[in-house]
């Protein structure tokens, strides 16, 4: 059911504290809050609940501390935790009066994103827009003129190796089998372990031919138990016949296949080559970011399966910021990764371009390698870093946080620039007033 509409003018309490009273209204939480459109996002996500049932959590609620778990790059614990502890963070949530008990329960803000999905993220992410706009954070001749560009987003994930695989999918199997019931002949409980201990000294000492004897040995347990369990087993639930399956492909896998299981908890990770120094391979997925060229305001962001070519993400994330902002970039720049988009609605400037470029496209080219910055910060300061939503879901709606992150970051930098502004508009205009009263006086 949806949630109850909170009154417009609640009535006051006698020992409670109105966070408006206590709240500093130049506060750029505070501004930010005034500026978002509540009624029209409540209404945008009306269509997610059910007529009948118990009244679900304000949306507001919800969408505040989405938008504040994205603001400061916090885990669900940390932003339900903290809430109660700064008035600011309520008077976002859309709170009256000051609360000393936790908003909702951790697991509410994974199921609010498992119910909105990467849509309702890209509607997030769309008002950030609208008030970037409204507060001069980015302006509306910008959103014509874009920088694409893609990145690895590492997931949360172990670093593959084939000893840790495949003692660890023998594990996982030996526990369901355990759960349904099935006696095994022998689970390898103390030797898998050993093996794994034995093939990463091993490595250690490049002894590879005695590693790759421990690795066929680990091999050799799992396929034991494969076998055991499917003897055995009567009926095979879904999560053993998916278990099953999953060791199976990381038995028949070879060195130089493509689509290899890097994870057993992640099958869709893939590994995708950084080709620098200190990083060769990461283990995630890569991702789209598509900012302005001018302000580096980001105006579109999609997580994309595995690790396709960045020509053919480009109309992709064209059309995404068409349908977030309403306008079709006039002029896009990318890097030379970018050969081969096909794309025609849009002109499309390759870095290092020397053929129909002007003295202002030439100045833009020159722009787009902003973009490595806007990425740069979101891997340190944000979210891109380490991607811990599980799944192919996880991976888009992370990359939309990242993205809604570092957009407000832009719009309260933009607000508490404008607050000095006036604050120093205002200290001239006093002090004038001031010396033209004492001099009206001395001449008096």
């Amino acid at each position: 059911m949806r949630p109850k509409k909170p009154k417009k003018q609640p009535q006051d309490q006698l020992f409670q504290v109105r966070l408006d009273v206590v709240c500093d209204p130049s506060n750029p939480l505070v501004k930010l809050a005034d500026r978002i459109n509540w009624d029209g996002l409540d209404e945008h996500f009306s269509s997610l609940y059910a007529s009948a049932g118990r009244p679900a959590t304000a949306t507001r609620m919800l969408i505040g501390l989405t938008l504040l778990q994205s603001l400061y790059g916090l885990s669900e614990d940390d932003v339900v935790n903290r809430w109660s502890e700064n008035p600011y963070w309520q008077y976002l949530c859309g709170e009256t009066f000051f609360q000393y008990q936790r908003p909702i329960v951790r697991s509410g803000l994974s199921k609010w994103r498992k119910r909105i999905k990467d849509k309702g993220m890209e509607a997030l992410l769309q008002q950030t827009l609208a008030v970037g706009l409204a507060s001069g954070a980015v302006k509306d001749t910008s959103l014509k003129r874009v920088s694409v560009d893609t990145t690895v987003q590492p997931k949360a994930v172990a670093h593959p190796t084939d000893a840790k695989l495949l003692n660890r999918s023998r594990e996982r199997l030996v526990r369901l089998a355990k759960k349904q019931g099935i006696v095994l002949r022998q689970s390898y409980q103390r030797k898998g372990p050993q093996a794994v201990l034995k093939a990463g000294r091993y490595a250690h000492a490049r002894q590879m031919k005695r590693m790759a004897k421990e690795v066929k040995r680990l091999k050799t347990y799992l396929g034991r138990v494969i076998r055991d369990i499917e003897r055995k087993a009567e009926t095979t639930p879904k999560s053993l016949k998916t278990e099953l399956a999953l060791a199976s492909r990381l038995l028949a896998q070879q060195r130089h296949d493509t689509n290899k299981l890097y994870s057993l908890h992640e099958p869709h990770v893939a590994c995708i080559s950084k080709g620098k120094a200190h990083k060769k391979y990461e283990f995630g997925n890569k991702i789209s970011l598509c900012v302005t060229n001018k302000e580096g305001f980001i105006v579109g962001a999609q997580g994309l399966e595995g690790n396709p070519y960045d020509g053919h993400t480009l109309k992709g994330a064209l059309d995404q910021v068409t349908d977030l902002t309403g306008i079709r970039p006039e002029r896009c720049y990318v890097d030379r990764g970018y050969r081969g988009h096909g794309v025609t609605e849009t002109q499309v400037f390759l870095s290092g371009q020397k053929r129909n470029v002007t003295p202002t496209i030439k100045k833009e080219l020159k722009r787009r390698s902003a973009i490595e910055a806007v990425i740069g910060h979101q891997k340190t300061e944000g979210r891109l870093g380490w991607n811990r939503l599980r799944g192919v879901l996880g991976d888009k709606i992370n990359a939309l946080m990242a993205a809604i992150g570092y957009n407000l970051k832009l719009i309260l930098r933009a607000l508490s620039f404008l607050l000095q502004i006036l604050k120093e508009l205002v200290a001239g205009i006093t002090g004038n007033l001031n010396q033209l009263t004492k001099e009206t006086i001395a001449s008096a």
